[in-house]
């Protein structure tokens, strides 16, 4: 591909619009690098697979072909890291523009997306990533240390021959060194009481530890994609640290509708770990129809509506619905379960109803009565809610099978494409932020090759200069 095409869209882009740092020149001062030059930079080297911003430099020296593109600018690493760092958001904005692009090039289908999360590993450690049941077993060993080399102390006071370990000034330095690693690990312990996080890592603290595919444990982030049935692109994408895919669904959904400015109704494909009554019934109501793998062929819920409908007679495979705004749960039968208590351990609320469950013929468990668990912190449990003018209708969610056989076809390739050809399979960025921004990156090119590939370079260009 001619370099000077590559260039023709950044060239032409409002920087200033995008959200980028420095893209209006002060009238005093040196002037800084402009946006665009930076960008450029930025695109070529994930277009060569060439990430990290010490080598983009090493490119500004050496490489004739960003020596071209960057008109022999040569920026520092730092100058080069700190913009991918000052323009997270800006970046973000910058995939957006390029799917719009896309879509009125005709390369979006904007009705049938495929929704799907991988592990990509962080700038953290396992040995520096703590869970309370990790803090509490090194606390447990070094207390038996401490027992061990207190006794031995006391021993060495009582005779004059020196200990097998040191003397008596060593033994007491590794007692001061052990004390002191004791209270570090119990203020981590008390700070994740406190947070009511299960978590805690060091070197980037928004790093979570999780289970990819391949049933390995990576500490990381878990990045959503929605990808378009049509030729493959991805539509939006959502950086969380959230351990599991569960109630990611309908902001991914959601957030592919606003990026294409979809009206219509759309269907979302899913795997089993999106299975969540809540997430499906929030997609129905933004007209979204949830297609997740599931054991059982159809089930009912119960979702919010404006009219005032009759109570369902009955139900099939009921399951529960958390309606947040409310803090109510809807049963199926269209009943409200108030918040009682919440349980610390398992950071999670109880919603029941005791007296309507008794009463009920068409009852969903077997227990004496329904009590439905949301996952929740501390902080954000409250016994408060709101069922003013609070109407619901049940409706049967049946997913579609023939939709559900094209999942892994539309899932898959991006994330192995990303992981694999550009060698993006783990993170240079800490923190949601700013690993926001390096995705926006990952998943602009991505689309640029699908876009090339798909259009050519020469109908890819003319739509570039129409806009």
């Amino acid at each position: 591909m001619n370099m000077s095409q590559r260039t023709i869209r950044v060239d032409s882009l409002d920087v200033a619009a995008m959200g980028f740092n420095h893209s209006e020149l002060n009238s005093t001062g040196r002037p800084p690098y402009a946006s665009q030059d930076m960008l450029k930079l930025y695109i070529y080297g994930y277009f060569n697979r060439i990430r990290s911003s010490r080598c983009l430099e090493r490119e500004t020296h050496r490489n004739l072909e960003v020596i071209w593109l960057m008109k022999n600018l040569r920026p520092d690493h730092k100058t080069i890291a700190r913009f991918r760092h000052d323009n997270t958001k800006a970046l973000k904005n910058t995939f957006k523009a390029f799917v719009t692009l896309c879509a009125k090039c005709g390369l979006y289908g904007k009705t049938l997306f495929s929704i799907d999360g991988s592990k990509f590993a962080g700038c953290n450690s396992k040995d520096r990533n703590f869970n309370s049941e990790k803090l509490k077993d090194r606390i447990a060993r070094i207390d038996q240390n401490l027992e061990k080399y207190l006794s031995e102390l006391e021993s060495n006071d009582d005779g004059e021959a020196e200990s097998e370990t040191g003397t008596n000034c060593s033994v007491q330095q590794i007692i001061s060194e052990l004390t002191e690693r004791r209270d570090k690990y119990q203020g981590m312990l008390e700070d994740l009481k406190e947070s009511g996080e299960t978590q805690i890592s060091l070197t980037d603290p928004d790093c979570r530890r999780m289970t990819n595919s391949m049933k390995k444990t990576v500490v990381g982030y878990n990045v959503q994609t929605a990808v378009d049935s049509k030729n493959g692109l991805i539509a939006s994408y959502k950086v969380t640290n959230q351990v599991t895919d569960m109630g990611q669904l309908h902001d991914v959904g959601a957030e592919a509708k606003d990026n294409l400015k979809i009206k219509s109704k759309i269907d979302l494909l899913a795997d089993k770990g999106y299975n969540a009554a809540t997430d499906i019934a929030e997609c129905y109501a933004d007209n979204m129809n949830a297609n997740v793998c599931m054991d059982i062929e159809e089930f009912d819920i119960c979702v919010e509506t404006d009219e005032d409908t009759p109570k369902p007679e009955t139900h099939q495979n009921g399951r529960c619905v958390y309606l947040k705004e409310r803090n109510v749960c809807i049963c199926p039968m269209g009943e409200i379960l108030y918040p009682a208590t919440y349980r610390t351990a398992k950071h999670s609320a109880k919603f029941n109803n005791f007296h309507k469950c008794r009463l009920c013929k068409h009852r969903c468990t077997t227990a004496t009565a329904k009590q439905f668990e949301v996952w929740m912190l501390p902080s954000e449990f409250s016994k408060e809610y709101n069922i003013e003018n609070l109407h619901v209708k049940q409706v049967r969610i049946k997913p579609n099978k023939e939709l559900l056989k094209q999942r892994k076809c539309l899932s898959e390739h991006p994330f192995g494409t990303v992981k694999r050809a550009f060698h993006a399979d783990y993170l240079l960025t800490k923190g949601l932020t700013l690993t926001d921004g390096e995705f926006a990156l990952a998943f602009l090119i991505f689309n640029m090759k699908r876009a090339l590939s798909v259009l050519g370079i020469k109908k890819l260009t003319k739509a570039i200069r129409a806009v």
